[in-house]
């Protein structure tokens, strides 16, 4: 019987007793009468559309898995790996997935143009894409770009990103020429295709780069005046964040036990990782373990609880790329971040 069938009865029950006696007294429950143990509600489920596929910066969502995080905080978590870079964030927006892997420019971006998604959370607290040249090319620094053909994946942040570099460091950049090489970076370079890249990832491209035999030089934006921004953040619909913002808490807090397993057990995490991608798709196990080394350090808020966020750094960002021309409408801090507990 149901809590209000229940109720009902007990109701219907105290009415015939008033009608028979002038005083009312307290029900008493039977000694023999026991109650029915209460059951455990159904998982809330999940899915979360990663930014690219399965590699060492995920390896927190699959300890949380392995570990059973996400099975304490009663989620039932469905990763889901994207057709095209540009879709998880599309996705969440719809409401297709509840959460998407993607990165801080991205999302003001997405708001700018009227996409009502927001950030939850800060994964990679820092940049990873860097200007990377052949250190045989004679290119020592942003400056001694000037002139010269950059490798770009055809995305303005990029063209921002290396221009503002050139300028910080004393160099021109009207002479600059930009080539959309797509995502090939490695072979662009390898290839002496282009002078330099941009959009490739120092725990990625440049340790491919690296094994291959090709030594490079690898400029930081954060040192030639691109803001500090948050490399790659959890984002989700304002209307999931509405609905499901009790579930994506308990999410963050599996993934934080994830991230903290996987910074003490760096090896099992990896294996973990590797063994998950045996099949479907094989990771070069020294490419990722030198990546973890990179990304841990980069994905530790330190005193902060695990993927907090800071208004300083959205407002950062914002006003570099209004200064860039990267958007043309007013977007506030409040409407692309929202920590949630």
């Amino acid at each position: 019987m149901s809590w209000n069938g229940k109720r009902i009865t007990l109701s219907l029950f105290s009415l015939l007793l008033a009608g028979s006696l002038t005083a009312c007294s307290t029900p008493v429950t039977p000694a023999n009468q026991q109650t029915e143990p209460s059951k455990p509600s159904e998982p809330q489920e999940l899915t979360i559309a990663l930014d690219w596929y399965p590699n060492a910066v995920h390896s927190f969502l699959y300890a949380a898995e392995e570990q059973g995080y996400f099975k304490e905080e009663n989620l039932k978590v469905t990763l889901q790996m994207p057709a095209d870079a540009n879709d998880p964030l599309k996705l969440a927006a719809a409401g297709k997935v509840d959460a998407a892997i993607s990165y801080q420019p991205q999302i003001v971006q997405a708001r700018a143009e009227g996409l009502p998604v927001v950030s939850i959370a800060a994964l990679v607290r820092h940049p990873l894409n860097v200007i990377m040249a052949r250190k045989d090319s004679g290119i020592h620094s942003p400056k001694d770009l000037a002139g010269k053909h950059i490798g770009y994946p055809a995305v303005p942040l990029d063209e921002s990103m290396v221009r503002t570099m050139i300028k910080t460091n004393g160099g021109d950049d009207s002479g600059v020429a930009f080539t959309d090489i797509g995502f090939d970076i490695v072979p662009a370079l390898t290839g002496k295709k282009v002078d330099a890249v941009v959009g490739g990832y120092i725990n990625h491209e440049k340790l491919l780069l690296e094994k291959n035999g090709i030594a490079v030089e690898a400029f930081d934006p954060r040192q030639y005046g691109v803001p500090d921004y948050y490399e790659l953040v959890l984002a989700t619909s304002d209307d999931t964040l509405a609905k499901k913002k009790e579930a994506l808490a308990a999410f963050m807090r599996a993934a934080a036990k994830g991230q903290e397993y996987v910074a003490k057990n760096k090896e099992k995490a990896l294996d973990l990782l590797l063994a998950k991608q045996a099949t479907e798709f094989p990771l070069d196990a020294d490419v990722e373990k030198k990546s973890l080394d990179i990304l841990l350090p980069l994905m530790d808020a330190g005193s902060e609880p695990f993927g907090s966020q800071s208004a300083a750094s959205w407002q950062t960002l914002i006003d570099w790329m209004t200064k860039e021309k990267l958007i043309t409408t007013e977007v506030k801090v409040e409407s692309v971040m929202k920590n949630v507990p």
